[in-house]
């Protein structure tokens, strides 16, 4: 059954405004003997943001703005800012992650040719010294497997030849069957009956009898009975009342199943590497690895992503918990797909499953960008586009205060720009940012003392 059949999804597959901890030591008085000085040490907590700041009308950065053009909000109040900086200034080199989805009916028919391929390196070799990529190669065999092609290098020749082995993993069915008959003594080629006999057979031993559409396949199994499961979340959606089941494997795909506030309609995805996954598994990268760094993901796709709305959500709260940039470079549909695309939309809305969209979600809420590209000459462009916005960024700061604590919900931010032209009229801008953050948990102030009796 086809990756992308409804209802039975089978599917292939730093904390937002990263609180840094500023030791800021009193001044005190030389000691004598007859007296010792308080000393007091008080944990500053900061919540970073990144702004894109764009001209409404030509999308162009504006990178000539002040503190004094900024207004930042935080659940409709505002908050002085106590950091700044922009494009040209001194700022976090980047952690970007390139995800390949090779689904060969989505963008990996795009993905295997060698001219693409050249000009993404070509593009990412512009990218500052400091600067640092890693590449993910995603979906590219009927188990949904996914491959580190090179971890995060500064190497741009390393960068190039990871983008080189893309077309190997992209072996099509039919030269996968004559390797098998070539391996069984033969090297006739297969006729057309032999290849679907085979292809018949494989898919028989594999799948098996074909479930009824609407049925869970199974219940999520015990992580006790069962080495490759790591853990088993679930819970109920307060929104809307459905319960979430998320096997998360040891290997980093996660299994999601959905079952409606009714117990009538339930769904399931899980082989297919998902945009829960990566953000799960990006997140913690970037965490660990490269904690002083930008993080960002760049995940090219068809814009067919299946994902159940809870998962969305949750892939939307992990970036912004993480200070991840989500990214999209967004290659030709199917025709077939655009076709059905509207019929599919009200049946997701039924059984809660989102169909295409996800990526322009993620990227607004976590203030990135979602370029269209067609041909290939734009693959350079929407790839410079992607980079040069995460590199023409504002970043800002704003200090919280002591007896503020960590109430572990999502504070809403927006940030307002004004500016005038030369001829003293307002800009019309347009501001890209995440769109909220979580407190860190409150650090008590230490206090010592000694006094001189």
């Amino acid at each position: 059954m086809s990756s992308r059949n409804i209802f039975r999804f089978t599917v292939k597959p730093f904390m937002f405004g990263l609180a840094l901890l500023l030791p800021i030591f009193a001044q005190t008085a030389p000691a004598t003997a007859q007296e010792v000085s308080d000393t007091i040490r008080v944990h500053t907590r900061v919540v970073f943001m990144d702004a894109l700041v764009k001209d409404k009308r030509t999308e162009v950065p504006i990178s000539d703005l002040k503190p004094e053009n900024f207004e930042v909000l935080d659940e409709g109040k505002p908050r002085p800012i106590s950091y700044f900086t922009r494009e040209g200034e001194a700022r976090k080199p980047l952690a970007l992650v390139l995800i390949l989805d090779l689904r060969d009916d989505g963008a990996g028919r795009f993905l295997k040719r060698p001219e693409i391929l050249e000009i993404m390196a070509a593009e990412l070799a512009k990218l500052s010294p400091e600067d640092e990529v890693a590449i993910m190669a995603v979906n590219f065999d009927e188990d949904g497997n996914r491959k580190m092609l090179t971890d995060f290098t500064r190497d741009r020749h390393q960068i190039a030849a990871a983008l080189k082995q893309v077309p190997a993993l992209m072996v099509s069915e039919d030269e996968k069957i004559r390797a098998m008959i070539k391996v069984s003594g033969t090297d006739t080629p297969a006729s057309d009956e032999t290849s679907d006999r085979i292809k018949g057979d494989r898919s028989e031993a594999k799948t098996g009898p074909v479930p009824s559409q609407l049925e869970v396949i199974k219940p999520a199994e015990n992580p006790a009975t069962n080495q490759n499961i790591l853990s088993v979340e679930t819970y109920k959606d307060p929104k809307s009342g459905a319960t979430i089941t998320r096997t998360i494997m040891k290997d980093g795909t996660v299994a999601t199943r959905r079952v409606s506030k009714s117990g009538k309609v339930n769904v399931e995805t899980g082989e297919e590497y998902s945009l829960y996954a990566a953000a799960r598994e990006v997140s913690r990268i970037a965490t660990v690895q490269r904690p002083n760094s930008r993080a960002a993901i760049v995940w090219v796709t068809d814009g067919i992503i299946p994902i159940i709305l809870e998962d969305r959500n949750a892939t939307a709260d992990l970036l912004v918990r993480s200070n991840v940039t989500f990214n999209s470079l967004t290659v030709s549909m199917r025709t077939l797909y655009r076709f059905l695309l509207p019929f599919a939309k009200p049946v997701g809305n039924w059984i809660g499953m989102s169909f295409s969209g996800s990526a322009k979600f993620l990227a607004k809420q976590s203030g990135g960008e979602a370029v269209q590209v067609s041909r290939t000459s734009d693959y350079a462009r929407g790839l410079s586009k992607i980079i040069g916005n995460l590199t023409a960024r504002y970043s800002l700061g704003f200090t919280l205060a002591e007896e503020e604590k960590d109430d572990g919900r999502l504070h809403n931010l927006k940030i307002r720009v004004k500016a005038t032209d030369a001829k003293g009229k307002l800009r019309k801008l347009e501001v890209n940012s995440r769109r909220g953050y979580y407190m860190t948990t409150a650090m008590g102030k230490e206090t010592t003392a000694a006094r001189a009796q």
